[in-house]
């Protein structure tokens, strides 16, 4: 039977005021620099691991009035489940009797584990005080801080079958294996043979030194010189050289780890990168907890890791970062990651994802919103998270129906503001069609403001109007001004007459048109064929030759917009609505 710390609660701790985050077995903590990923990290090792030993008056939470907090509280929930992770009512025997009389269990008879972290600072003894506590129940978040602890639930001993793993962002193999009480150097400790394997393994250690030094002749004459040692001690002794260990005991002194394409091919991990040697750490610690899963095991007692990885994209390309996230994820127990990768957070699934943002001096936690359906699940890992995984680090989308909006859209806000919109965090999407509302719950989950900017012909806006309308309603989303946006282009128009119609850019299509019909030719009695041709053709001609050939003209047209050969204004580049957008996003993101 598994367990799972579902809910961590922390106060007064780095940047973090007061919050509450939710955790599945695999979490993974996504926000910009300096958003509280770590933090949490942190706060649930001073709960469960070793922390407590780097604890300084730094940690403590300063308010915008720069008073600094008293106290810092940690509560987390452990529960048990199935293999799929949902709930269960009871722990089963071999945890029951890991937490013994700690189990509390609510009114319908659900059982938990809840351990409350205290830390102070020791005012008579300096330092810091640190107690941990069970808890009679799980408050409500309002009222979580004012619940009392008794002396009698003090908890004085960490659960070994709840280990807490840490790997930080600094790591390197080729340091850490010169390090005793680093994961690889607390595997290599544990190395273990019966004295007969320890017999025979040093006879042909010993076999293969004597060999080493007979053959070569360096090693020979040293030793000659250094058996003359015995005329110092009554003629008796001789040198022994060990090219090798002599004791198998000291064979993790000279352990090495080399890595290659083949044996004949392979070097130390001194002369790899700093991807493989980060890599090479991670996948130690893999092998450190099934050590101990084993010998947990082996002795019939629980075991259930609790491990975090800040960063483990570093150093790394996009395809090893996806194969590490699924090394990482099918290890034993929980699994808490940071990441700033769009690769890794594309691999998540959704319900796994928690951002972390601060704002007003305080860090809170988003996560997907309940009740998405199946059908909106499955587009937002087909649209997003497959191929578009940095929408989620995204500061504002907006969005549209079509691909010819997301090459011209970008190109657009660039001749309006001078920069990309990327480079403020604003990504531009469309959503193949109308189906706007999976990515409307999906940003407004994580705290995305989102701007639509949709075309108006037909019966489009009705539509889009009652999508907002029904999501206003079932989600129970305000999408008020400050996080929500729509915006129609102008009547009847869909993106090729707003162009033309609208703005008047006939001669800019006319441009992109040739390039895109003529595609790179050299042929110039061709290009002027093509570019007679194209300019005959009158407004209604031009519209169906845009609509034909939808994407392919976009990208011309995005590179006519940002040389603007015709010296125009910007604003006679952009449509009124995108303006609109563009205002909005100025106001969201402060610029």
């Amino acid at each position: 039977m598994n367990i799972l710390i579902d809910n961590v609660r922390i106060a007064g701790f780095r940047g973090i005021e007061n919050i509450e985050i939710s955790l599945p077995r695999v979490a993974v903590l996504i926000g910009t620099n300096n958003s509280g990923k770590t933090s949490v990290i942190k706060a649930l090792q001073l709960a469960l691991g070793d922390y407590s030993r780097y604890l300084t008056d730094e940690d403590f939470y300063i308010n915008s009035e720069d008073v600094r907090s008293e106290k810092i509280l940690v509560d987390v929930r452990v529960i048990p489940v199935k293999k799929d992770d949902s709930r269960l009512q009871i722990f089963g025997d071999d945890w029951a009797q890991e937490f013994e009389d700690k189990i509390q269990a609510e009114a319908n008879g659900d059982q938990f584990l809840a351990i409350r972290t205290i830390a102070e600072p020791d005012k008579i003894k300096g330092g810091f005080s640190i107690e941990r506590f069970s808890l009679d129940q799980w408050a409500d978040f309002s009222t979580w801080q004012d619940e009392k602890t008794r002396k009698k639930q003090q908890i004085r001993r960490r659960y070994d079958a709840l280990p807490f793993i840490s790997i930080d962002a600094q790591r390197d193999i080729h340091q850490e294996l010169k390090d005793k009480t680093s994961f690889v150097g607390k595997v290599l400790s544990s190395v273990e043979y019966d004295e007969s394997d320890v017999r025979q393994l040093e006879k042909m250690v010993a076999e293969i030194n004597q060999e080493a030094v007979e053959k070569s002749e360096p090693l020979k004459g040293l030793k000659k010189q250094l058996d003359t040692l015995n005329q110092s001690f009554e003629g008796t002794g001789q040198a022994e050289l060990t090219p090798f260990p002599k004791k198998i005991r000291d064979l993790s002194k000279r352990f090495s780890v080399n890595f290659g394409e083949s044996e004949k091919n392979s070097f130390s991990m001194e002369y790899h990168g700093m991807g493989t040697r980060s890599w090479a750490s991670m996948l130690t610690v893999k092998a450190f907890i099934d050590l101990m899963a084993r010998k947990h095991e082996e002795e019939v007692i629980p075991f259930f890791p609790i491990l975090t990885v800040e960063e483990p994209e570093a150093h790394l390309h996009p395809n090893a970062q996806r194969t590490l996230y699924q090394q990482l994820i099918n290890t034993d127990g929980q699994v808490i990651i940071s990441t700033h990768s769009p690769y890794l957070a594309g691999m998540s699934y959704l319900n796994g994802i928690r951002g972390l943002s601060k704002k007003s001096n305080n860090v809170s936690a988003t996560s997907l919103m309940p009740g998405l359906d199946p059908e909106d699940i499955n587009i937002l890992h087909r649209e997003i998270m497959r191929f578009r995984g940095e929408i989620l680090f995204a500061k504002a989308l907006i969005l549209f129906e079509g691909v010819t909006e997301e090459q011209l859209v970008p190109a657009m806000f660039q001749q309006y503001y001078g920069y990309s919109p990327f480079a403020i965090g604003v990504n531009c999407i469309s959503v193949a069609g109308k189906n706007y509302p999976p990515f409307i719950k999906f940003a407004c989950s994580f705290g995305i403001p989102v701007c639509i900017v949709s075309d108006n012909d037909g019966s489009t806006k009705k539509e889009i109007e009652a999508q907002v309308d029904k999501i206003k309603k079932d989600a129970g989303l305000p999408l008020d001004s400050n996080i929500f946006a729509l915006q129609f282009l102008g009547d009847n128009n869909d993106i090729e007459a707003e162009l033309i119609n609208a703005l008047n850019l006939r001669e800019e299509i006319v441009e992109a048109l040739i390039a895109t019909e003529t595609r790179g030719s050299l042929n110039t009695h061709y290009i002027s064929a093509k570019t007679k041709e194209i300019e005959l053709l009158n407004d209604e001609q031009l519209l169906e030759r845009m609509r034909s050939s939808k994407a392919s003209y976009a990208g011309f047209l995005s590179d006519v917009i940002l040389r603007n050969p015709n010296n125009k204004k910007k604003e006679g580049l952009v449509p009124v609505a995108l303006v609109a957008a563009f205002k909005q996003i100025e106001g969201w993101l402060k610029l």
